[in-house]
Parts: C-alpha cells; structure tokens; sequence
C-alpha cells in the first residue's frame, strides 16, 4: 500500500497543496473533521495526473463559504440541497468541498440526502475506486479509509459498483462507467457488466437527472483526452440523452492537438496551465452559436463558463503586458511568462498573429532555455554552495537572468556574485595527538597482551596433551613407563643418590648429550660446579631454543636410530662399555602411560627396563673395584602434564632409580625400575645433579 502521507506531498502540485491546506485550516477552525475523497484518492493509488480535488467535511460545507473568499478562493458555483460548494482557488485549482451524505432513492434519480459520516459516505458512493478516502485531521493525517476495498479493484483495472442497484437508482452512472473506461482503461467487472447491459437495455437512462446530465457535460472539457471520452460517449449512445446538438465532429482536431503540444512545451519552462476552458473553446470550435449557448447553460459552474468566455480578454490583456517597455529586457519577459495566469499564456501563445509576441514565446521556448547550460555549477560546488544551501534556488535563477541579459560573460564577474553567497568553510579535523610517553605505554602494554596470549596458546597446547593423557588406562599411583615393549635394554650402573632421567636422554640432541658427558666428566673429576649450587637462569629466548631443539631431537630420535638424539646415547653407552639394544629407535617406542591425580599437582612416574642388566666380562672379574660413574645431570624435561593451573613455578620431581646390585657382583639383576614421585608439599633439596635440574625447571 503506497505511503498517502508522501503522494499527498510530493504527487500534487504546489498549488493544489495550498489549496488543501487552505480548506483544512478553515475545517479545523469550524472544528469539522476533513478528509480527501473521490477521484483525487483513486488518481494518487492509480500514479494519473491529479486534475480535480474533492474534500468532505463533517457538517455544513455552507458554513465555510465566506472563509473561502477570505483566503483568496473564488466560488465557482453553490448547490444548497447537496450541500456543496464549486470552488477555484490560485492556480486555477477546482476544488468541490462538500458534506458528508448518504442518498436513497424512492424514485430512480429523485435522492434523498441524510447527513452522515464518512463512513456512509463512501458506502453510497458509485464505484469501489471512487469510494476511498484520505484523512487531513490532526493524528491521522495520510490514513487511508477503504471499506469498499477499492484499491484491490484499481491493482485488477476493474470497476466495480458499489451497490448492486446503482445503475438503476442513478442513471447517471452508465454515462460515468463508459467515460471511466475510456479514461482509465479499467474493465468492468463481470457482474456490474451484466448490470450494465441490463440497465442499458431497460431504458432507465431517460430518467436522467438535470444535475447529473450539468455534471457530466462538464467533464468532457476536464478530461485529459477529451476527444477520446467524445468518441465512446457516442459510440455508446449516451451523447443523446447529454446534448445531441455536441459530437466529435464538431471539434476542431488539428487546433486541439496543437493546443496539447503547446501546452507541453510551456510546462517544460516551468508554466502548468489547465486547458480545460481552451479544450471547451475548441471541441465546441464547429457548433452553432445556439447551440453553444445553449450549452454553456447546461455547465455544473458557472465560474468556468466564465473563464470560458474570457479567453480573449484574458490573451489580449497579457500581449499588452509582455510587449510593455518594463518588459522589453529578457530577464523582466522571463519572469512574466512564469508569473503570469498561465491559463491566457497558453491561449495567447496558440492565438496571437503578432510577430513581436510570437518571438517573445520563440526565446521563451528555444532560445533562453540554452542559457541554462552555462550556469557554473562546477565553481558553485568549489565554493560550497550546493542545493541544500537556503536560497541556492533563487541564486540560480538570479545567475540565469543575467545571462539570458548578457552579462556574466567572465569568470570574475561569476565568481564576484558567487562569493558573497559562498559559506564558511568547514573547521578542520581535531586531531588528537598522543604523548611519546603514552605511546611507550601502549606499547608496553600491547607487548604485555601478546606475552600473555603466547601463554595463554602454550597452556591450551599443554591442555591437549592433559586430555590426551586421561584417555590413557590409569591402573594406579604410580605409572609404569615402559621404554620397549620386548627389548632388551641395558641397565645403567648407578651410584646411591644419583639418578638416571630417561626422558632427558629422550629429550636432548646431539649437542646438549655431548655437552653433559664433558659436564660429567668434570664433575667426576672435581672441577666442575658444586652439586647445591643452583644452575644459572636462562632467558625466554633461550628456553624456547632448548624447547624447539629437545622437540627436533625427539621427532627425529623416534624416526630413525642414528640421528642426534641415537648417537648420543650410543656414545654413552661405549663409554660406559654398555650393550646398546640391537635398535636404538625402540627407546622411545613405547609411549608413556601418565597418572594424573586430582588431590596431586605432580604426577608418579615408574619406568621399567625389561632386559637384564648384562655386565662386562672386565667387570665380572673386578667385583671389588668400582668403575668411576659417570654422572649426568638430568636435563630439565618439558613436561607440560605435569605443570598447574596456575602458571607458578612446577613442584619439583625426585627421581629414584632402583640400583642393580645384583650387576656389581656379577649377577643378572632383575629388571629395574624408575620411579619418578610428584608431591604436593613444599621442595626439599635433592640431591646430585637431579635436584638442582629439578630446582632449575
């Protein structure tokens, strides 16, 4: 459903507004509610040109009559029984303020009024599309009343009557429904055609009423085709019952089509007549002077018959305005054209023989126009002057005189009448600066955020492997990691407090095993680092090298025996005159089973070396002698399971590994385990290598 509140204000002309407005403030001031009915309705759904206005008020339309004439409109004509005043306001604008009614018929076309609202008004109208209505009342401005659903019919181009005896009660509606066709291009709907037909052939038309038979007479001049209206009229037969002596071919065709054209072409200029009084003057062109009397008698108003008549005068008195010396400059010829009664602009332009006048309108029409070409709308953006400015329409023209005078022939002169209107220009920006100090802070800040969100990624990933570690089968405290499945591994000898870190082994590469084999071997000999002196702390930098070189050297110690991590521990096997297992890989093929209990932060871990401990043919012969043990310091395992939620320092780990007694005397010990307990209670110091690796993570 269109928006009636934007048609109403942007759909009819300037003049028609005021109007509107007119009659609504003098309804409101007479406390009577106004609404917009009729024809004017169906032409705003419809998208055609709005020729006439037809307001409905609750009382007395009467009781208005003289507050119309205060406001500067004319009455045209009165109807006391319908209530009803024809009125014309500026612009030559027609516009029928009636009262609100509903008729009945006791007789076919003899009604009686009853004074109603609006609501009954529109139900005793004559068609569904004529049967709406428009509120112009303060809080329901724009709202459409539509009881007979009227704009379904106008979507489906039908008209439909209103009441199913409206042909017979109303004569005059077979004549409407013929002009509406021929008008609209609508159909009849099925069945008001069959009433139609049978209204038609009933004859009941000769019941014809004089005031309908005025109406419809006037019409035809109002029509925006009136020759085509005159040709269906007559084709249905109706023009007899109107006025027999009136047909098409008393009509003047040629005039009237130029008539049209010219009208065209003035509202190209700003110029919008009504033609209606030309169109009368030129379809009756052939009609005896009788009979033309005769039908000007016949017209609903007598104002128009009026203007009618005083086409001439009207033509003669403005040829003598425009050819007056005040008018001889173009731009003062300019401004009468388009401020003149544009109703004896048309009629003087389709009848004068004058070859002043006749110039007058060829630069109207032609030659001035062109001058709007060279309106520096370019240089008027330059200097902001743009439409939404106050006053930019008046500017315009005002720029538009003068050239059509000829002056502004340089860019100064333009540029001079441009500046005075020409606004400020805008303030520039605000921009606030930042001090160096603040931006440091950001700075700080913003690394502070990305420190954090590196931890907080490195504890999602230590998350994943919490999760990858509780789906493993927990069968008690202390978890048994086994380093092969059927190997055959050779236990290290180690000395009473010092202890063995498979996962560092595990964990280490080429370099950092080397590295801790020259430590032991320092160690060994007394010239290295005291066992309680605590490691010297490493950067983050550092860390995440260690981490990165421990994560290379495990990925490639499970894939192939002889890389980093598998020779460093060959090494040390030698040296330890050791039996390496037939395959290095199978150190780390065993995955770890990993208990995490809830009451402890740190999990028990127990590795077991299945093979048994075979010593060296040197060794059984010198149970006695001990062979120096090499010791290692563990590296610090990265073991992200065993860390807490809360980012502090890890509890530390004690390694115990079981000593193979059995292998000092040459036995074959049985296999070792290593168990690794994780507390909850405050760290005590270890000791060895093992504790300060412990100390150092």
């Amino acid at each position: 459903m269109p928006d009636y509140i934007y048609l109403l204000e942007n759909r009819l002309s300037q003049v028609q507004q005021n109007a509107l407005r007119t009659v609504r403030d003098l309804a409101r001031d007479a406390q009577m509610t106004v609404f917009l009915t009729g024809t004017a309705v169906r032409d705003l759904t419809c998208g055609n040109p709005v020729r006439d206005l037809e307001v409905v008020v609750h009382g007395n339309a009467l009781n208005l009559k003289s507050g119309v004439t205060a406001a500067g409109g004319k009455i045209w004509g009165e109807d006391a029984a319908l209530r009803t005043l024809y009125l014309c306001f500026p612009g030559n604008v027609r516009l029928d303020l009636a009262s609100a009614r509903r008729a009945e018929y006791p007789k076919p076309a003899k009604p009686v009024y009853h004074w109603t609202s609006i609501q009954e008004d529109l139900r005793a109208r004559d068609f569904t599309v004529n049967a709406m209505a428009i509120s112009l009342n303060e809080g329901s401005y724009g709202l459409l009343m539509d009881p007979s659903n009227g704009v379904a019919d106008i979507e489906a181009r039908l008209l439909r009557l209103v009441s199913n005896y409206g042909f017979l009660d109303n004569p005059a509606l077979l004549i409407r429904a013929t002009r509406l066709k021929a008008r609209l291009g609508f159909d009849l709907e099925e069945r008001t055609q069959t009433r139609y037909e049978n209204a038609r052939g009933d004859e009941v038309i000769e019941h014809l009423s004089e005031h309908e038979r005025s109406r419809e007479l006037e019409q035809i001049g109002h029509e925006e085709d009136p020759l085509k209206v005159l040709h269906a009229l007559e084709a249905e037969g109706w023009m007899q019952h109107l006025f027999p002596a009136w047909t098409a071919a008393k009509a003047d065709v040629d005039k009237l089509t130029a008539l049209h054209d010219l009208s065209n072409e003035l509202q190209v200029q700003g110029v919008h007549p009504d033609v209606s009084a030309a169109q009368m003057q030129l379809l009756t062109a052939k009609l005896a002077p009788k009979d033309l009397a005769e039908l000007k008698k016949k017209m609903l108003r007598p104002g128009f018959v009026e203007e009618w008549n005083h086409l001439d005068a009207q033509a003669a008195e403005f040829a003598k305005v425009l050819l007056s010396k005040e008018n001889a400059a173009p731009s003062a010829a300019y401004t009468l054209f388009t401020g003149y009664a544009a109703e004896a602009v048309l009629w003087l332009g389709f009848t004068t023989k004058q070859e002043a006048v006749k110039k007058k309108f060829e630069n109207f029409l032609k030659e001035w126009p062109q001058a709007r070409q060279k309106i520096p709308h370019a240089l008027m953006v330059e200097l902001r002057i743009t439409p939404e400015l106050p006053g930019y329409a008046d500017l315009v023209k005002t720029i538009f005189l003068q050239l059509i005078d000829g002056g502004l022939t340089t860019n100064e002169e333009i540029r001079a009448l441009l500046e005075p209107h020409s606004p400020p220009a805008p303030p520039p920006p605000v921009t606030i600066k930042r001090t160096r100090a603040k931006k440091g802070a950001d700075a700080k800040a913003k690394a502070r955020l990305d420190d954090e969100d590196e931890d907080a990624d490195d504890l999602a990933d230590e998350d994943e492997e919490e999760d990858d570690l509780d789906s493993l089968d927990l069968g008690g405290d202390d978890l048994d990691l086994s380093i092969g499945l059927d190997d055959v591994r050779v236990a290290l000898p180690v000395v009473e407090g010092e202890e063995d870190d498979v996962f560092a082994r595990d964990s280490v590469g080429d370099d950092e095993l080397d590295g801790e084999l020259d430590d032991a071997a320092e160690d060994d000999s007394g010239d290295g680092q005291d066992d309680d002196e605590p490691p010297p702390r490493r950067g983050k930098e550092a860390d995440k090298k260690t981490s990165s070189r421990k994560a290379a050297g495990r990925s490639e110690s499970r894939k192939d025996g002889s890389t980093a991590a598998g020779a460093g521990l060959k090494a040390l096997a030698l040296k330890l005159d050791l039996t390496e297992p037939s395959d290095p890989a199978d150190l780390d093929e065993a995955d770890p089973v990993i208990d995490l209990e809830e009451d402890e932060p740190v999990s028990r871990v127990r590795t077991t070396a299945r093979a048994p401990v075979k010593a060296s043919s040197k060794q059984a012969a010198q149970p006695a002698k001990s062979k120096p043990v090499v010791k290692v310091a563990p590296k610090p395992v990265k073991t992200a399971h065993l860390k807490a939620a809360h980012p502090a320092k890890a509890a530390p780990v004690k390694t115990t590994v079981a000593k193979p007694a059995l292998a000092a005397r040459g036995k074959a010990a049985p296999p070792a385990k290593t168990v690794v307990h994780a507390k909850a209670a405050a760290p005590a110091k270890a000791k060895g290598k093992a504790a300060n690796s412990a100390k150092k993570r």
